[in-house]
């Protein structure tokens, strides 16, 4: 298993393809798989941990970012005839070099960075993974679509929920964080802001001026423990992003804890989100407004029990399994 290193695997608060990497890997040890995790050094697995990069780089300024994947690709490399498959989650770099790795080579891809990358996924030898159907290139050929799946039990359903609104992710134009304080505004309601700050001029000019401590609150980056009990004493979350989303993993979480999502129908949005029981899919803050109550009135239990059904890690990992299958031209065990 190939996981990014920006980020610990799993990773303490953000890091969602390392979190995906790591829920994977421990869904396989549990179906009797024999993994070997590369991944940072400080990560934590129960399978087998290798790697050459002390620390996330994302975390850790003296770390090169580009010289310290580049050495975990290789060392992954050096070593990749002792296996019967490889699992690409670092994005296009692994592709570089898939001539001389010595075992089929499985890539998920967890979104395009640039389209200008997409030569890079064109040219090499390597079976590909979508993680949502809208989020495939016309210039590749893939053999699955494979959903992410999230840990429940780590996101137990909240009956209750509660009366504001949150909206969690990196703070950054392409998550729509000043658009999520204007929708509050417009709903009459309270917004909980949670994530790292990937843009901090945004952050500064568009979403500080205002956070007040009531309200407009800002939690910084959660962890899981705390993710779990925003996402479940929420209302609704609000995901009014203005790019084509992958997939949306805080989408799924909420929904997860018997919270409701408002967000635009861009990207895979309509794939996840099960219109009138998980949430609702409108365009613009004004009608984003206009839905918080009713989304707000949905049957928590409903949203809770579809989105446990279909974005479990247990189903990630059977869908995983069947992918390594056609890979290897054997049955799924």
């Amino acid at each position: 298993m190939l996981a990014p290193v920006a980020w610990r695997t799993p990773p303490r608060h953000y890091g969602p393809w390392e979190q995906i990497a790591g829920l994977l890997t421990e869904g396989l040890l549990g179906h009797g798989v024999d993994v070997t995790l590369f991944a940072t050094l400080d990560s934590v697995t129960a399978g087998r941990l290798d790697g050459v990069c002390p620390r996330g780089y994302a975390e850790a300024p003296s770390l090169d970012g580009r010289v310290w994947e580049a050495l975990h690709v290789a060392h992954v490399l050096a070593r990749s005839g002792e296996f019967d498959i490889v699992h690409n989650h670092l994005d296009w770099l692994p592709l570089a070099f898939a001539p001389s790795f010595r075992a089929p080579m499985v890539t998920t891809v967890h979104g395009f960075s640039d389209p200008r990358i997409v030569p890079a996924y064109a040219r090499a030898a390597s079976a590909y993974v979508s993680i949502s159907d809208a989020d495939r290139s016309p210039e590749l050929d893939y053999v699955a679509t494979v959903y992410h799946g999230v840990d429940l039990d780590t996101l137990p359903f909240s009956a209750a929920g509660g009366d504001d609104l949150v909206v969690l992710g990196r703070i950054h134009p392409d998550k729509g964080t000043a658009v999520a304080v204007d929708i509050a505004r417009r709903a009459g309601r309270r917004l909980v802001i949670c994530g790292i700050v990937q843009d901090e001029r945004y952050f500064a000019e568009q979403v500080l001026p205002h956070v007040d401590g009531d309200r407009v609150r800002y939690l910084g980056a959660v962890g899981p423990a705390a993710r779990a009990e925003v996402l479940g004493s929420a209302a609704v979350l609000l995901h009014p992003i203005a790019f084509d989303e992958p997939f949306g993993l805080a989408v799924v979480e909420a929904m997860a804890c018997g919270t409701p999502v408002v967000t635009h129908p861009r990207g895979a949005m309509p794939e996840v989100v099960d219109e009138g029981v998980t949430g609702f899919l409108v365009d613009g803050p004004v009608a984003a407004a206009a839905a918080v109550d009713r989304a707000a009135a949905l049957d928590r239990a409903a949203c809770g029990a579809t989105a446990r059904r279909r974005f479990s890690s247990a189903r990630m990992v059977a869908d995983y399994l069947a992918v390594y299958a056609g890979v290897l031209g054997r049955p799924v065990s």
